[in-house]
């Protein structure tokens, strides 16, 4: 058994699919339209198969995203290794997403860091 995929809304469908296409390499389907209801959602696959629908409609509660909430709290990424961990880390610093941790090794053995990325949604990069 695998899980197929993880889904979250966005307020902003075109600029939450550039983040993942830009920093995670996704690969964004050609979207999806309903006419009747304005859902829109897009696929975004990554390399090892693993895919995030993000999707967007009319009038949709935004609830504030605290770091300690009930829920799913992150999308964790591996990117291959401790160098590319402080890369990406680095460059989403630089360009304005705020780093909560690390990048670090945890007490569980997990070298990773912790920005909080597209619209509150907290992003683990791991090797």
């Amino acid at each position: 058994m695998r899980i197929e995929h993880i889904a979250m809304y966005v307020n902003d469908l075109e600029k939450a699919k550039d983040f993942f296409v830009k920093y995670f390499g996704a690969v964004p389907n050609e979207g999806y339209h309903n006419k009747n209801t304005d859902f829109r959602s897009y696929f975004l696959s990554f390399d090892d198969g693993a895919r995030l629908e993000i999707m967007t409609r009319p009038e949709m509660e935004d609830m504030e995203k605290t770091p300690a909430r009930t829920g799913l709290i992150h999308i964790a990424f591996s990117v291959g290794s401790k160098e590319r961990v402080d890369e990406l880390t680095a460059e989403l610093k630089a360009e304005g997403y705020e780093v909560l941790s690390g990048p670090r090794t945890t007490g569980d053995g997990y070298y990773e860091s912790c920005v909080v990325g597209i619209e509150g949604n907290q992003i683990e990069i791991t090797v």
